[in-house]
């Protein structure tokens, strides 16, 4: 590894970096002077022009503690002439966005680029055709060292990237960043999968995925801008610590327009005011429910009793009841929308009168069929026939009415279910209803099957292993007609529906033709750290591969018995603090306001999960129930046995227990006075 002061060729590579800089901002500027004045044709044109010219500069920023390249290679041939003898080779400088010259020169090369791609796959065996790889080192936004790998040099042994091994192991505060300088191989061609297929990433602690599934909608977004566009992307987290957590990872990569969301804010229909027991939401999740609520909504459905008469003019038509019942047997029949039927069942009804009409002679036409349609009998007939129904009084009433719920779960639900899900206090309305997170995604599944949801191109679901069967329906209706990329670790799962197998989940996303693909080599937690950790893997998904931390560095460990309670926690935090890199605090949910008084007392700051870290405050005090998928360099794990005790069950406590004990990318400190888990002894 070369360093400054020993190499020239280092100078070179900083005046490339200086070169690539000013030419980024001769793009913005060239940018930033477009007159659109004379090109639009009215306001809204001009509109949409000046916001995408907005989102363009915006993604043309030069972020100063953000190298602009981070890789270097140098190819034997140029590429798609390696048969060419004689061919001249070419160099490319692989970083987040392209840069060009003022002659359209490529300065810099997208990493999703093609000719990128063996940045991160060539190999001593499979060398792509590359002579040389160069990897930098950066201090900030300085660039202070490189790294070469000659792949078609016999002589030279296959060694660890030093470089690569430090950016994965760099201490960090604030936000996720990007991984684009260290994605590995098996990462890369998860990232690079197709956008027809769907693909399930199963990875352990610290195998990236979350990463894999962010740099694989930046990617799509590259390879299918113009689709994508029309579309549209979509970011699933499990809540708004974690995407606030992740939000500035895909701007960092020059993609300002990937919506993110919870599961709650998708269902978002009525407020959410009210809980569920564990045991009813399990029911209300189950997929079962989706046919109740099938039922339910049909069964408003009935027969028509009489045949309808339509006045025009001086003539009556008369549509008999047998051809009605025909008409709505054939609706049921086609299996479309309870919306989309209602609104055919008129045109259906207009089209037997005009049949009519064209046997007596008359040549009616689509505005005669559109006026038959809107007569005052049709509507009347209709209404009474397929009335239009709400989603959430259809919910409501399931939920409060015990006859109702009975008849259409009959052969579903058992008794005791019914029982289970049924409110104790039945509301007056929906506005005055206390509605839980469970009961939102019935309304959801109830609004999809009146009126179709609108389906976008790629959908990327991260922590799925927490959805329940209903939950991953709500996620699936978002993409049938796209893709989706699935993000999970089964041994995480801690709701008390957590997904028991991917083929399960994916069927009820409707994505059972899905990969699944397995991520088990461990970047970010230290060898010592998920090797304890996996102690527990047999206990909570006994058929998972543990991961196999492929860091050199082991990590700090270490357990302490806390006799003096919170004070031996707070001092293993100080003591913590005295390194580089953030610290985070995990506890029992019901220890934290304690934990938040004793750090208060010893005036060590903190923010809670989702606030900003800074330099002067890098302490974060995460209840065990948001730390799934955050990151800190230290943490300190508070009395395991309560975060076990603080779920529903031992399965589940044991599992909130694995998410907390890998949740540092240097170092662990446990800490506790009770007795630790015999599952970890």
């Amino acid at each position: 590894m070369s360093t400054p002061g020993h190499d020239d060729p280092l100078s070179k590579e900083r005046s490339h970096l200086a070169a690539s800089r000013s030419a980024l901002r001769a793009m913005r500027e060239d940018v930033e002077s477009l007159d659109i004045t004379d090109v639009t044709a009215n306001w809204v044109n001009a509109a949409v022009l000046e916001a995408q010219i907005e989102q363009r500069i915006k993604a043309l920023a030069d972020l100063s503690e953000t190298p602009l390249f981070f890789g270097r290679l140098d190819y034997l041939h140029a590429p798609g002439a390696e048969q060419a003898e004689g061919g001249e080779g070419e160099r490319f400088y692989v970083g987040r966005r392209h840069v060009h010259d003022a002659d359209g020169d490529p300065m810099v090369i997208d990493w999703r680029a093609p000719v990128s791609q063996p940045f991160y796959r060539a190999s001593k065996k499979d060398p792509q055709d590359v002579s040389l790889r160069r990897r930098f080192g950066y201090t900030g936004g300085d660039l202070t060292a490189y790294e070469d790998e000659h792949l078609l040099d016999p002589a030279e042994a296959a060694t660890t990237s030093r470089l690569l091994q430090q950016e994965i192991e760099r201490p960090r505060v604030g936000p996720m960043r990007d991984i684009v300088a260290t994605i590995q191989p098996e990462q890369d061609e998860i990232v690079r999968a197709g956008l027809a297929g769907s693909v399930c990433v199963q990875g352990g602690p610290g195998t990236g995925k979350t990463a894999v599934g962010l740099h694989r909608v930046a990617y799509l977004l590259y390879a299918h801008r113009e689709r994508l566009a029309r579309t549209g992307t979509l970011v699933i987290g499990p809540n708004r610590s974690f995407l606030h957590y992740i939000e500035q990872v895909l701007p960092a990569l020059g993609e300002l327009t990937v919506r993110q969301a919870t599961v709650d804010d998708l269902v978002a229909h009525v407020e959410v005011r009210g809980t569920d027991e564990a045991a009813t939401a399990v029911i209300k999740g189950d997929a079962r429910m989706a046919e109740v609520l099938r039922r339910a909504l049909y069964s408003h459905v009935t027969p028509p009793a009489e045949g309808v008469v339509v006045v025009r003019g001086s003539r009556r038509w008369r549509v008999p009841v047998y051809e009605l019942e025909e008409i709505v047997r054939e609706l049921l029949a086609r299996d479309i929308r309870y919306g989309a039927a209602r609104e055919a069942l008129p045109q259906r009804i207009a089209h037997a009168v005009l049949v009519q009409m064209e046997r007596a002679g008359e040549a009616p036409d689509d505005r005669v069929q559109n006026a038959v349609a809107r007569n005052a009998a049709v509507k009347a007939l209709v209404k009474s026939v397929w009335p239009q129904v709400d989603p959430a009084r259809l919910v409501l009433r399931l939920l409060t009415d015990a006859d109702f719920l009975a008849e259409h779960a009959e052969g579903v639900l058992t008794g005791d279910e019914q029982k289970a899900v049924l409110w104790v206090k039945p509301a007056r309305s929906v506005k005055s209803a206390r509605w839980s997170p469970a009961d939102a995604v019935l309304i959801d599944e109830a609004t999809d099957l009146i009126e179709r949801t609108h389906s976008l191109g790629h959908v990327v679901l991260d922590e799925a292993q927490d959805l329940s069967p209903m939950q991953y329906r709500a996620v699936g209706r978002r993409c049938t007609t796209g893709s989706a990329t699935v993000l999970g670790d089964l041994a995480q799962g801690t709701t008390s529906w957590a997904t028991r197998s991917w083929e399960e989940a994916l069927g009820h996303l409707g994505k059972g033709e899905a990969v699944v693909e397995e991520l088990t080599a461990g970047f970010r937690v230290p060898t010592d750290v998920i090797a304890y950790a996996s102690r527990l893997l047999p206990h909570i998904a006994p058929g998972l591969t543990p991961v196999a931390s492929i860091r050199e560095n082991p990590g700090f460990f270490d357990i302490r018995t806390a006799d003096a309670g919170p004070a031996d926690v707070v001092a293993a935090c100080r003591e913590l603090l005295e390194r580089e890199g953030s610290v985070g605090l995990i506890a029992a949910d019901a220890r934290v306001p304690e934990l938040a008084a004793a750090l208060a007392a010893a005036g060590i700051g903190h923010v809670g999960p989702g606030e900003e870290t800074t330099h002067a405050t890098r302490l974060t005090l995460v209840p065990a129930s948001l730390a799934k998928g955050l990151e800190y360099d230290y943490v300190v794990l508070d009395e395991p046995q309560a975060v076990v005790d603080g779920e529903p069950d031992e399965r589940t406590g044991l599992r909130r227990l694995y998410v907390a004990l890998t949740r540092a990318v240097s170092g662990l400190v446990v800490t506790h006075t009770t007795g630790l888990p015999p599952q970890l002894t």
